[in-house]
């Protein structure tokens, strides 16, 4: 577990409580007892987990979790409450909460829960590693090309393809052949794969 913990809770004793028991397993935790003082220093943060209080002044800790999402911030979450009910606990699922544990929180269940959130923010960020990357791949090709792989990855044939954007078929084969030199590939359906990644259709 190498991600940093964020704990937003108001109650400073249950903060410290919990930053004392994650930092003695080797967790780098960083507090903050209120919402808005950690919206603050999201921009400067690295992604991490979070550890929300589902009950705090001004902003709740579903709030808090509803406002990044909507800033496409999704790191995993787990939520904390003393005063916990059904529908809260929905709601948190609904928003992607890794787990929903009622105070006092136990230790055990605490440190296995954070262990599942490292790993999906761990899957999460090497998704978007593999994205970025052929973001970068695709960038490299010529507008023309763009539409010739685009029609590729819709499955259309050589001829179609020339027929469609008023070119010869040899024409577009020398296209093609310049994808697959951009690509690395020249495998139709790795060159749909990489299409359809960067469109958020997989």
């Amino acid at each position: 577990m190498t991600q940093p913990v964020y704990l937003v809770e108001d109650d400073e004793a249950v903060r410290n409580a919990l930053s004392l028991l994650l930092s003695t397993i080797g967790l780098s935790v960083k507090g903050f007892g209120d919402p808005t003082a950690f919206l603050g220093q999201l921009p400067r943060l690295e992604p991490g987990c979070l550890i929300l209080d589902i009950r705090m002044p001004a902003i709740s800790g579903l709030k808090l979790q509803e406002q990044l999402l909507a800033q496409g911030v999704d790191w995993p979450t787990i939520v904390i409450s003393g005063h916990g009910d059904i529908e809260a606990c929905r709601r948190a699922f609904r928003n992607g909460a890794v787990d929903f544990l009622s105070k006092p929180v136990d230790d055990q269940d605490l440190i296995d829960a954070i262990q599942r959130a490292q790993q999906v923010l761990d899957r999460n960020l090497g998704a978007k590693a593999l994205r970025a990357e052929t973001l970068a791949l695709l960038s490299a090709l010529t507008p023309r090309e763009t539409e010739v792989l685009e029609r590729i990855a819709q499955g259309f044939s050589t001829r179609e393809i020339a027929e469609g954007l008023g070119l010869s078929p040899r024409t577009v084969d020398s296209h093609r052949a310049a994808i697959g030199l951009k690509l690395g590939t020249t495998s139709q359906a790795e060159m749909t794969r990489l299409w359809l990644e960067v469109q958020g259709t997989r």
